[in-house]
């Protein structure tokens, strides 16, 4: 590690940001981060704290700047496969065969360490997670780098993961050398996490693969126990600790449209008595778009918009309760803008956030499994 990075403070440093770098820009970056700095890089699921993935330092750097416990584990991002058999002691035809079908792309695969491979990189863990982004401008940092990049999102611990450069620079300004901003993240939630043994694949984390798709090429595909509610560590990267959390409290509905309509108006209405004493309110609403006129008639101000833009339903009584909500087409889209809705309710301040949420199959297992974190847990199911 370069002696400027040694003594670096980071509330001292000034984070430099990259729109379009050039191959020359590139190639800096990759010095960067091969002597030790940080840089965030833009991925197709979401925006990453890159470090040096075999500097222990550097990686203690990521868990500093990001306030992150030590002991959750990182994911190594490769520029390619070819990266792989140095940093595992085994690559099993099953996990070769993940990696010809989907990297590049949105799957991790752990794999046994190699002895070089830092704990810093797997929290302790005896496997270490891999993943070949598929991201053009991600694959060319990491080559400059000659070095694989330890890359959790690039946010504060416990908050929503950043899509977008903005985001990252609202969390990570002043505390990492530079921002590669690329522009909004194509994908939006993280990387499904796989452990694969011989003739088993087991979901660590589920993400943008989906179980359906890994079941195309083996049919023996299991979820991890702590997914399926029991009681062990969980052993995937982003799964340990409390994440995507919103600033205001977040209660998720699933079912019906009809009984999410009604749960909603019903939870509005109360929480407008328990408080219309007391001060005005703000209320995010998450919901899928053709529902939001159903939202509008259960409550009063029927007539008016409620598209994308402040409501306030009961104004004519004198009660402040401002309705902020924003809306989604389909999982897909729902999975690209989540974390930027949950950022952007906490820019509004909202006090309460009120979301619909899917049916747990397919991408909105992973979805449901972020709504989960960023609900404490308060999932309705009606």
């Amino acid at each position: 590690m370069s002696k400027s990075l040694e003594t670096a403070d980071l509330k001292a440093l000034k984070t430099k940001v990259y729109k379009n770098p050039s191959d020359q820009d590139i190639k800096v970056l990759g010095q960067v981060l091969r002597e030790g700095g940080l840089v965030a890089i833009p991925t197709e699921t979401v925006y990453g704290l890159a470090a040096n993935g075999l500097d222990a330092e550097a990686m203690g750097r990521i868990y500093e700047a990001k306030g992150r416990p030590s002991d959750n584990p990182l994911i190594l991002h490769l520029a390619s496969k070819d990266q792989v058999a140095p940093l595992v002691t085994q690559v099993p035809l099953l996990a070769q065969k993940l990696m010809d079908i989907f990297w590049p792309g949105p799957l991790t695969i752990t794999l046994p360490k190699a002895d070089f491979v830092p704990d810093r990189a797997t929290g302790g863990l005896d496997r270490v997670a891999l993943r070949c982004p598929d991201h053009d401008l991600a694959r060319a940092i990491i080559s400059a780098a000659g070095v694989p990049l330890a890359a959790p999102s690039a946010n504060l611990s416990g908050r929503p993961s950043p899509t977008l450069g903005q985001a990252v620079l609202h969390d990570m300004d002043g505390r990492i050398e530079a921002l590669v901003d690329a522009g909004p993240c194509s994908i939006g939630v993280e990387s499904t996490v796989v452990e694969v043994h011989d003739n088993q694949l087991i979901i660590l984390r589920p993400g943008g693969v989906t179980e359906s798709m890994l079941k195309e090429v083996t049919p023996h595909v299991v979820y991890d126990k702590h997914l399926l509610g029991a009681k062990e560590a969980p052993k995937a990267p982003g799964m340990k600790y409390k994440h995507y959390a919103p600033d205001a409290e977040m209660t998720t509905y699933v079912g019906s449209d009809q009984d999410i309509v009604r749960a909603m108006v019903t939870k509005i209405n109360n929480i407008l008595e328990e408080t219309r004493q007391d001060r005005s309110l703000s209320l995010g609403l998450l919901i899928r778009e053709d529902l939001l006129e159903a939202i509008q008639e259960g409550l009063k101000g029927d007539g008016e918009e409620l598209d994308h833009a402040e409501y306030s339903p009961y104004e004519d009584e004198g009660l402040d309760l401002e309705i902020i909500p924003l809306t989604y087409k389909d999982p897909v889209d729902l999975a690209h803008t989540f974390y930027q809705d949950l950022l952007d309710f906490n820019e509004a301040g909202v006090d309460y956030i009120l979301a619909q949420g899917l049916l747990e199959e397919g991408l909105g297992l992973a979805i449901m499994n972020r709504m989960n974190k960023a609900s404490a847990g308060r999932i309705i199911k009606l």
